[in-house]
Order: C-alpha cells, then structure tokens, then sequence
C-alpha cells in the first residue's frame, strides 16, 4: 500500500476517527498514536523523524507521546518540528522525570518541555514513573500546572494497581487522566488486576510498545505461527495483528513507534481490523492471561 492509495487511506482515517478512546474528562482520543522513543537520537534520522510523525497526523494518529528522557530532551524537539505549524491538529504527551516530579522542580521540568517543543501547553503530562517523591507532592505540582494552563491535564505511566489505589484515595488523585504502562499479547500481566480495576474507575490505558518490542516474552510476536494464520486471513502483516489486538476494546490506546512510511501506514491501517471472538479465542490459547498476580512489566 502507498500513500497514493486513496480509497485505503480514506478507510483509515475514517477508522482512526470513529474507533475512539474517551479519557474521563469526555475527550476522545484515536485508538492508536504514536510513540517516539529513541526519536532524535541519531542526527541522520531527524528528517525522516519529523515526516514519519507527520504522515501518522495526516492519517488520524494525532496523538503524539514523548518525554523529557528520550534522547534528553532531543525527541521532544523532534516532535516540535514535526508539529510546527499545526499544533492545534495534534494531542500532546510528554513525561517527566520522577526527580522532577517535586513542587521544586516539575514547573522547570514542563516549561523545557515546552520549549523544546515550541508549544505553551501540554494536552497531557505524565509521571514517567514513581520515584521518591510523594504522590501528594506531585500531584499538587501537576494541578498547579493545570491551574497555570501549562498542562490541560495529567496521568501516570508504569504504575501497578498498589500505586493507582494510593494515587486514587490522595488528594485530587482522582483527576488522573490514564496510566501507560508495557502492554502486548507477550505482556499480559495488566489483565489479571490492573486493567479491570482502571476499567472500573473509568480510566483507559495507554500502552507502550505494544508491538513487543520489550517485556517478559522473549519470542518474536511477529514469527508466531498462530498470528501470521491470523495476518493471512485479513491480508494484513503479523504485526497489524499484534496491535489490533491490543487495541480490540474501547479503553485502551497504543502508541507504536515508527520511523518508516511503510510502518506509519501498517501501524494506522491496523485500525481498520476488527478481531473476531474466534480470532480472540486463538489468541488467548496461545497467548493466554495470567491466572495469577504478576509484578508490573516495564522497559
């Protein structure tokens, strides 16, 4: 498939506009973005960088995720070439670090966010991950932030259902937006515990990597017999697959990376599949969900 495709690309963008994610404020979000890790590191790569991100916005997946870690702030400046000129299209994510996470310093944090990014506001700002400082404090940071117009709002990443209960019952915890957290067929831990209980509390996930670039499954997803039967009964490639199945219900939104056109349009065409029970039923054979409480993956 080429971008000249059109009849292909109108199907996509259609998808990616109608298979929505709402966030707990009534926002909906494309089921699919894009994620950036590793973005900006390499000088090469910027150009290519900066047009994969923007043929992902022109075919729906508007919503980007960086984080002040990523290359040291050189993602972010990636993303900011990248959306020049046509930030009100795009919903901005960006993380901060957990040492930046204190009333001290998450302010500084998010203003060189910003800057790197040549934007006033963030549409989302995340915890990276916890760290020492209490959850009260950078709570109280982040809605200092919101009450600032620096952030319209803010989440958490890489949090167990311990962490999101303690996040929950603090003060203003329940304005927490999301968690994004590792989540693929290879990584399944969340579905035991963490998944149903942010379904009960109305907060969908964002999930990293979830085409199993890491995690406690050591195989290649892609190589599978059982997902490569599935991939030929759409016509699709194994890892379309992969992240229709990660994206098979209305509360969750991946964010695969890639740098590639041909990958922008295989990762945002994934929308347009729909998994049957049957194919869900395969997948859960092969791939099944914990019976039992496993600690949080995370890379």
């Amino acid at each position: 498939m080429s971008f000249q495709d059109d009849k292909k690309i109108t199907e996509i963008r259609n998808a990616l506009k109608n298979r929505v994610v709402t966030l707990r404020d009534g926002t909906s979000l494309p089921c699919t973005g894009q994620g950036t890790w590793y973005m900006g590191e390499n000088p090469k790569m910027k150009e290519m960088e900066i047009k994969a991100l923007q043929l992902g916005i022109e075919l729906g997946m508007t919503l980007i995720d960086t984080a002040e870690m990523y290359g040291n702030g050189d993602s972010e400046r990636v993303v900011g070439e990248a959306i020049k000129g046509r930030r009100n299209e795009v919903f901005l994510v960006s993380k901060v670090y957990p040492h930046h996470a204190g009333l001290d310093m998450i302010e500084k944090a998010c203003e060189n966010s910003l800057r790197r990014m040549g934007t006033d506001h963030l549409d989302l700002y995340l915890l990276h991950w916890r760290g020492r400082v209490p959850l009260a404090e950078t709570i109280e940071g982040m809605e200092k932030l919101r009450r600032n117009g620096k952030i319209v709002r803010w989440g958490v990443s890489n949090f167990d259902t311990n962490d999101m209960e303690e996040l929950w019952n603090a003060p203003n915890g329940k304005k927490c937006m999301t968690n994004q957290v590792l989540y693929h067929l290879g990584s399944r831990g969340i579905d035991y515990d963490l998944l149903p209980w942010q379904q009960a509390h109305n907060m969908p996930i964002m999930a990293y990597s979830p085409l199993a670039q890491g995690g406690s499954l050591r195989r290649n997803l892609l190589t599978d017999p059982t997902i490569n039967e599935i991939a030929e009964k759409y016509n699709v490639q194994p890892l379309q697959i992969a992240l229709a199945w990660t994206i098979r219900s209305s509360n969750c939104i991946a964010i695969p990376k890639a740098v590639q056109e041909a990958h922008v349009l295989a990762n945002a065409e994934a929308a347009t599949i729909e998994l049957t029970k049957e194919d869900l039923n395969r997948l859960d054979r092969v791939f099944p969900k914990p019976t039992r409480k496993v600690p949080l993956d995370m890379i």
